[in-house]
C-alpha cells in the first residue's frame, strides 16, 4: 500500500505540480495527515527534489496560520504541499508563499481513499477546460441566485473575478487544492440575502444525516436550524466568521460526496458556499476561519440566467 501511495504521489507532483529533480520541495503536515504526507515526502525524493517534511500540530480550524518558520519555508520553497486535517487554503501564508513564486497545493483532510479513488484519478485536462469556462461565468457576472427546495439565497458579485481552482498548478505562483476542479468567487460583503439549504456537508462537521437551513441577512447568518446548526455556529463564533465568504462550482467529475469537504466541494452537480475569510482570493473579510458547506442538485441563476438546473450545467 505505501508503495502505491508513492507512485500515485509520483504522479501527481508530475502532472499537476510539475516537480522537477533539483527543486525545493516542502510537504508541510501535522500529527493526524502525517502518514500520507510522508508518501508524498518519498516521491519527491524519488522525483530528485530536494525533499523537506515539516510537521506541526493540528490547527484548531480551517484558515488558522501555521507557525512562522512553516511560513517562511514555504515563501522559501519551488514546490509545496499542504496536507493537514484543516485548510491552510485560505491562510496569509498560502498567499505570501504563492506571492513568492512557489506552486502550492492544500489536500485538507484528505485521506488514503481520496488518494486512491475518487477525485484524484479525473482526467484534469478536462476538469481544467470545465473550471476555466465557468470561472470566466462568474467573472463576467454581477449577481447570483440559488435555489433549492423553496429556498433562495441571492447576492452581487459585481466587480469579482472568479478563481480556477483547476488542479495543475505549473507556473510559478500557482496555486489551489488537490484533488480539485472548482470554479470560486468572493461575494460582495454585506449584501447576500434569503437562506439556503446544505445538505451534502460542512467542513469540520463532516457529511450531514439531515440538512440545515441557513438564513442569511446583510451578509451575515442570523439563523441557523438543523441537527448541526448549533456546531456550525460554534465553529464559526459571534464576529466576522458568520459573513458569507465564498460561492463555488465543482467540476470534477469523479469526485465523489465523502464527508471531506476537500472531496466534497468539488463534485460535478454540487455548489458550496462558505462563511468566514475571503481576503485571499479577492474580498475584504479577514476571520481567521473559513467554512464550506455543500448543497447538492441546486438550481443556479447567474444574471437571472439559469446556468445550472438540479445540479446540471445548462450549456
Amino acid at each position: 500500500m505505501k508503495e502505491r501511495l508513492t507512485e500515485i504521489s509520483k504522479n501527481v507532483l508530475q502532472s499537476c505540480l510539475g516537480l522537477k529533480a533539483g527543486e525545493t520541495f516542502l510537504v508541510v503536515t501535522d500529527d493526524v495527515k502525517k502518514e500520507l504526507a510522508e508518501a508524498l515526502y518519498e516521491a519527491g525524493k524519488q522525483l530528485g527534489a530536494e525533499s523537506m517534511l515539516a510537521v506541526m500540530k493540528e490547527r484548531t480550524k480551517s484558515g488558522e496560520e501555521p507557525p512562522a518558520p512553516i511560513a517562511i519555508a514555504m515563501a522559501n520553497s519551488n514546490v509545496v504541499v499542504c496536507i493537514t486535517k484543516h485548510s491552510l487554503t485560505h491562510t496569509q501564508a498560502r498567499k505570501q508563499a504563492a506571492a513568492a513564486g512557489a506552486r502550492l497545493a492544500t489536500m485538507p483532510g484528505i485521506t488514503e481513499d481520496m488518494f486512491l479513488e475518487g477525485a484524484i484519478s479525473a482526467d484534469y485536462v478536462q476538469v481544467k477546460a470545465l473550471t476555466e469556462k465557468v470561472t470566466d461565468i462568474l467573472t463576467d457576472g454581477q449577481k447570483v441566485r440559488i435555489e433549492k427546495d423553496g429556498r433562495s439565497l441571492s447576492f452581487s458579485i459585481a466587480g469579482r473575478n472568479g478563481v480556477p481552482s483547476t488542479g495543475m498548478y505549473l507556473n510559478p505562483g500557482e496555486s489551489g487544492n488537490l484533488p480539485s476542479g472548482e470554479a470560486y468567487i468572493a461575494p460582495v460583503e454585506g449584501g447576500a440575502e434569503g437562506q439556503i439549504v446544505i445538505d451534502g456537508s460542512v467542513a469540520g462537521i463532516g457529511k450531514l444525516q439531515s440538512p440545515l437551513v441557513i438564513t442569511v441577512e446583510k451578509g451575515r447568518i442570523v439563523s441557523a436550524e438543523g441537527a448541526d446548526a448549533d456546531r456550525l455556529l460554534q465553529i464559526l463564533g459571534d464576529g466576522d466568521g458568520r459573513q458569507l465568504g465564498e460561492f463555488g462550482i465543482g467540476t470534477n467529475d469523479k469526485a465523489r460526496i465523502t464527508g471531506v469537504v476537500l472531496e466534497d466541494e468539488k463534485v460535478y452537480g454540487t455548489i458550496h458556499v462558505a462563511f468566514g475569510s475571503n481576503n485571499t482570493f479577492g474580498g475584504t473579510i479577514a476571520a481567521g476561519v473559513h467554512i464550506d458547506g455543500v448543497v447538492t442538485k441546486p438550481n443556479v441563476y447567474i444574471d437571472d440566467k439559469l446556468i445550472m438546473e438540479s445540479g446540471r450545467f445548462e450549456q
